[in-house]
Order: C-alpha cells, then structure tokens, then sequence
C-alpha cells in the first residue's frame, strides 16, 4: 500500500521510500524515513496536497509524491 491510498486518520509505518537522486534524498530530508509512523491528518480542499504528522510535526506532501512512499497500516 501507498502513503496516498492512506484514509484520514489512519496510521502507517513507512517501509520504502522511492523516487531517485534529488527527489528520494528529499524525502528522506523531511523526515519520511523508513520505520517512521506517519499519520494522514487531512487533505486539501481539492484533494491535494495531503498533510500529514510525522515525528511530532505536520507535513503536507502532494499526491504523486505519496505515491511513491509504501506503508504497512498500523
């Protein structure tokens, strides 16, 4: 499952964080790392960007970078 298919209020932990170079370190730099618990908090009103709470803070990160991100529910 992806971090996009995530419903609002449920929790996940990430397993793998994909995209390449740039994008991946990027990721990674804001915290969306594996083993992390993350938490869909809302979406926007048309659906996108998503915001989600991550190490104690919220985060917002558009649909198709979601998609990149696998997570196994919690």
């Amino acid at each position: 499952m992806t971090l996009k298919e995530l419903k609002i209020g449920e929790s996940a932990v990430i397993d793998t964080v994909g995209g390449t170079g740039e994008l991946r370190q990027h990721f990674l730099d804001m915290g969306l790392v594996p083993g992390a618990q993350v938490t869909l908090i809302k979406l926007a009103p048309m659906g996108d960007p998503m915001e989600l709470r991550i190490h104690g803070y919220e985060l917002t990160l558009r649909l198709d970078d979601a998609a990149q991100i696998t997570v196994t529910p919690t």
